[in-house]
């Protein structure tokens, strides 16, 4: 989940694909090492949006000063798969939050405008830079006190094992075992916390073995050099439909919370515009379409919310 200010910048790296930086984390992203792989494996490739068309009633509830363009403007900080990063020929935008963005845009008879950016610069942009900003925010307070965001999708926590749990790896008893985490992430951070009970309470420390690349981390798992892994659980989703049946995710997704799409607290005309245009694309089975090719179908939302409450 996306609640800290910077990410760096990862690339796919082989036809296996790359797996980006976890979303609550300062650390840097190794642009090396590709998803484990054990047999076929799916490509990252965008979804086909060509069967979504126009809806006259939502584009006409555009604004005026969003529609003369016929572009819908977005912000986007591409570096975090399968959520919003950049395909193999290193410029093209891709991934659950572009191909949603692209089909609300298409919805409203937009076309989507993806613009690359650091993260902590999209919101401060938004209403002057940007139209909307699709790129995994978590939905919180304190973003709602200066912005629109509308819900869409929702992403926690959540473990991986080698195929069949060969270990018979419990989430809720990782004392003595081996678990990989990519640098900086909250998910680290827990587990320092677990390792530490561990200790106190007279049992063994968890090994907790940290990587720069998130893609180390699954193929390590996948090598039989790890245990476990924990990350953000589209993530976990994404190393899983990687790894051609290497590793499988274990338990449930944990802390769960919404991503929101960001637009301007003074255009709620477009807030409301884009929530219509989510709500119909999650009517048809779009939206879960969407995230179902980036093996993340459980985390499509079924109700688009302007501002809920947290």
């Amino acid at each position: 989940m996306r609640t800290r200010p910077t990410l760096v910048a990862t690339v796919v790296t082989s036809a296996v694909a790359a797996l980006a930086l976890t979303g609550c984390t300062t650390a840097s992203q190794d642009t090396g090492g590709a998803a484990p792989s054990s047999g076929a494996s799916v490509s990252p490739e965008a979804f086909d949006l060509s069967g979504i068309t126009k809806d006259d009633a939502l584009a006409s509830s555009v604004p005026e000063a969003v529609a003369k363009d016929g572009k819908l403007t977005i912000g986007s900080e591409l570096t975090y798969a399968p959520v919003e990063f950049v395909a193999a020929d290193n410029k093209t935008p891709i991934g659950i939050d572009i191909d949603i963005a692209g089909a609300v845009a298409k919805t409203l008879g937009l076309t989507a405008d993806v613009q690359s950016s650091t993260f902590d610069a999209i919101i401060p942009a938004i209403g002057t830079k940007y139209e909307a900003g699709f790129s995994a925010f978590t939905i919180t307070p304190e973003r709602l006190k200066t912005v629109n965001m509308v819900s869409y999708f929702s992403a926690g926590s959540q473990y991986a094992v080698a195929k069949g749990n060969p270990e018979n790896v419990d989430p809720a008893d990782l004392c003595g075992l081996s678990v990989g985490v990519q640098t900086g992430t909250v998910q680290q951070d827990e587990l320092d916390a677990a390792s530490k009970a561990c200790t106190d309470a007279g049992k063994d420390a968890i090994d907790v073995l940290p990587y720069d690349s998130q893609a180390a981390v699954a193929t390590n798992l996948a090598g039989g050099k790890l245990q476990a892994m924990y990350a953000d659980s589209p993530i976990t989703a994404y190393a899983v439909q990687q790894s051609g049946g290497a590793i499988e995710a274990l338990g449930d997704v944990t802390d769960a919370a919404p991503y929101g799409v960001v637009v301007a607290k003074d255009d709620t005309q477009l807030a409301e515009a884009i929530q219509g245009a989510l709500q119909k694309l999650m009517d048809d089975g779009t939206i879960k379409a969407i995230a179902d090719s980036w093996g993340s179908g459980d985390a499509a939302l079924d109700k688009a919310e302007l501002n809920p409450a947290g």
